[in-house]
């Protein structure tokens, strides 16, 4: 007769207390086998289990673990020792490491207390926790002695299938004999695990954090290499003197980076990659065609001055220059249709060219239509229009918000303005700055929600007088007996 296999685990109960309040203690939790027939094999794998817990630094001064267990016998008798009392502090050479043993202060050997408690680091340094006297890794979700493995994506015993790699490369534009510049690489979206960044020139790579504060080598001053706390994650910086560079982080970056690069010569290329959730990975990359590969553009510089670096501790001045920046930033893409990787991308968009029925574009000018759009109008922007592609048969705008004149929604420092033709109507220009006027656009299916420039839609180029025109408008709407809405917060 066929026996059932009979034994099954209980679910796991709930931890225990952690045996530490901070510097890092151990929690346990066990799981009872059901065995439902005597001659069935017992349940295979662990009854007990182990976490880390209590991570978070103790305060300044507080006493080391392992350094409390040995005071704890200071003074104390040792009969082995005719009753001789000594202080006791922590000695790392010892044959385990997870045996108490204590140097006697001002003597030239070390007794054994036994076992430390669970726990105790290791070694000083080390990830390794003590447990019932062996030392355990810290494995795949803080469980001690695991041996799963995170995957690229965060995920405990994953396959690397909820997360997507991106990839790319980056050539510096023409350079002006002698100039320095700031160039944004990339943004580099909140949620990236897995980062690296390579670059072998006489370039130097930067980071600013998503309020555009700088990182690493910011400010025309370059930083030492070593390991900074950005955003969540630590990110490792190293040159050689061969002029190898890299930034990397495991991450998850807990908010969006800009990776910057102050350009000094012509680059071959830097490369960079990371991970993105796939939700995130289509919100950002997944409008890019299969055909067309995935690709970044490059946008000259703007405009050019010339500045005195500012010294900063722990940097490595750049010689005054005469400095020339643009800083294009990365948007979200907003389609999420599932298409098939290219990975072979580079950063350069062909030119869209425009249809033969276009036709005239309208031109709006005049007061009276600046007052009645400016009423009507759901947004009323000053803009710095930062790249321009074709998206099916409508053009797309990434720009930047200068300025809110009016907003009956929640605007973002960021936004893509969308023309629903490729006509060039209205027509904006890279690296210039408008005065935009501007619906909502929400269609039926309630799947799109973007800001809408039409044909007719009032455009200015930017000029200081624009402010002051702006003020008064919303009294002038009031007398011509449009209703204004409340504007959104955002």
């Amino acid at each position: 007769m066929e026996l059932d296999s009979g034994s099954s685990w209980s679910p796991w109960q709930s931890w225990s207390p952690c045996s530490r309040t901070c510097g890092g203690g151990a929690a346990t939790r066990i799981r009872r086998c059901l065995i439902r027939h005597p001659l069935t094999n017992p349940c295979s794998g662990e009854q007990r289990q182990y976490k880390v817990c209590a991570v978070e630094d103790c305060l300044s001064g507080a006493v080391d673990f392992r350094q409390l267990q040995c005071a704890a016998y200071n003074h104390r008798p040792i009969l082995q020792m005719r009753a001789a009392r000594f202080e006791w502090v922590p000695f790392y050479g010892a044959s385990s490491p997870c045996e108490l043993s204590c140097l006697a202060k001002g003597q030239n050997f070390y007794y054994n207390f036994g076992r430390v408690l669970d726990g105790t680091k290791c070694e000083a340094g080390s990830n390794g926790v003590c447990i019932n006297g062996q030392c355990l890794a810290v494995g795949c979700g803080q469980i001690l002695g695991s041996q799963e493995e995170e995957d690229v994506c965060g995920v405990c015993g994953g396959q690397n299938n909820t997360c997507q790699r991106y990839r790319s490369v980056f050539i510096t534009p023409h350079l002006t004999p002698g100039s320095l510049e700031y160039n944004e690489v990339t943004m580099i979206p909140a949620g990236a695990t897995y980062i690296k960044v390579t670059d072998n020139s006489s370039n130097y790579l930067a980071l600013q954090n998503r309020d555009y504060n700088y990182i690493i080598n910011g400010n025309w001053a370059i930083n030492w290499p070593g390991t900074y706390n950005v955003a969540g994650t630590k990110v490792h910086y190293r040159r050689s003197a061969d002029h190898e560079e890299s930034l990397e982080a495991i991450g998850p970056t807990k908010e969006d980076l800009h990776l910057m690069v102050l350009s000094m010569e012509q680059n071959s290329g830097i490369d960079y990659e990371y991970w993105l959730p796939n939700d995130r990975y289509w919100l950002y990359h997944g409008e890019r065609s299969a055909l067309q590969g995935t690709h970044h553009t490059v946008i000259e510089a703007a405009h050019s001055f010339t500045l005195t670096p500012r010294i900063e501790a722990n940097t490595i001045p750049v010689t005054t220059t005469t400095i020339s920046v643009r800083r294009p930033l990365a948007q979200p893409c907003y389609n999420t249709a599932s298409r098939r990787q290219d990975w072979s991308q580079r950063n350069r968009l062909p030119a869209p060219s425009r249809p033969g029925n276009c036709g005239k574009c309208q031109r709006v000018r005049g007061k009276s239509n600046r007052i009645r759009q400016y009423c009507e109008k759901d947004f009323v922007l000053h803009v710095k229009i930062i790249s321009k592609r074709t998206v099916g048969s409508e053009t797309r705008y990434d720009a930047r918000v200068v300025t809110t004149y009016k907003k009956r929604f929640a605007v973002l420092r960021r936004e893509f303005l969308w023309v629903p033709n490729i006509c060039d109507c209205p027509r904006l220009f890279t690296m210039r700055e408008y005065v935009v006027m501007a619906l909502r656009h929400v269609n039926y299916e309630q799947t799109l929600n973007r800001i809408l420039l039409e044909a007719d839609s009032f455009i200015r180029t930017y000029r200081p007088r624009e402010d002051k025109l702006m003020k008064g408008l919303d009294k002038e709407c009031e007398k011509q007996g449009y209703q204004l809405r409340v504007n959104s917060p955002g």
